[in-house]
């Protein structure tokens, strides 16, 4: 875990993204105010909160797929109410995004899935696409054969790495994921989250997840912010919010689960 405590320790001035005085609501109802949230460069931050506490409309939001009614999202230092359509462009090809389930286009193969993002915003030849494609395929550890095969053809766990696959085509500095290990059996679950923290520990990403998994929060996460009463209640590791005396904190962190959880990972750390 030293590295971990190595990374907490940096700056905040080092956060890639940063959102100030976020407020989104959908009508009457108010879903988040005045919300702040730094995610610093090459953690991964784990984003948590109880059921409608608006978690996805954040990651949304974080992506201007939804805009916040107030407040400033900024992304490798550029607002992104204020951004140039030049820099809209370079900061789209920094960052990639993996949806619950895959999100793939079901009439694409897999190759042609993570060929999408190339076609875009690249001009590469169509052997090019091709080569690069196989190499995230093979990147996320899918056999070259998933390339030819479409979403309908695949394992859940499969469709979770082809998705990401896609996320990394342009070799992002930003991943974003929502839910990634939703609906693994426990071994594909933690084989993703030995995928993502290779990933990013190889490739020096910067990675934000929505996650309910209390085991890939353990496992990967160097950072945990806490969504509730519609603004980030509290961040910090895991051992800094199990002393945070929040009711829904140590119900998380420190109920039956939260502690099943903390036994595992322990237990995992001496076996390694």
């Amino acid at each position: 875990m030293s590295d971990q405590i190595d990374r907490n320790a940096t700056s905040v001035a080092e956060a890639i993204v940063s959102l100030r005085g976020i407020r989104n609501s959908f009508g009457s109802t108010v879903i988040h105010d005045n919300l702040d949230l730094d995610i610093r460069k090459n953690e991964i931050l784990g984003l948590i909160g109880g059921s409608g506490a608006g978690k996805s409309v954040l990651l949304r939001s974080i992506l201007w797929l939804r805009k916040p009614q107030s407040g400033t999202v900024s992304v490798l230092g550029v607002k992104l109410d204020q951004a140039s359509a030049g820099e809209w462009q370079r900061i789209r090809r920094q960052w990639g995004v993996l949806f619950q389930d895959g999100a793939l286009f079901s009439s694409l193969t897999i190759a042609e899935n993570v060929q999408a993002p190339l076609r875009e915003f690249t001009s590469l030849s169509p052997r090019l696409m091709r080569e690069v494609a196989a190499m995230k395929i093979h990147m996320v550890g899918l056999p070259a054969r998933a390339g030819n095969l479409y979403p309908s053809e695949l394992s859940g766990g499969m469709r979770k790495r082809a998705g990401l696959a896609r996320a990394l085509a342009l070799d992002p500095a930003l991943l974003f994921l929502d839910e990634p290990t939703a609906g693994l059996d426990p071994l594909s679950a933690e084989a993703f989250d030995d995928l993502l923290l290779n990933l990013r520990d190889s490739l020096g990403l910067t990675v934000c997840m929505v996650t309910h998994d209390l085991d890939s929060l353990y496992a990967i996460c160097d950072r945990v912010a806490v969504l509730a009463e519609k603004r980030i209640y509290a961040a910090g590791t895991i051992a800094e919010l199990a002393q945070n005396p929040y009711p829904w904190i140590q119900q998380y962190f420190n109920g039956p689960r939260g502690r099943a959880g903390k036994q595992v990972f322990c237990g995992n750390e001496k076996n390694r």
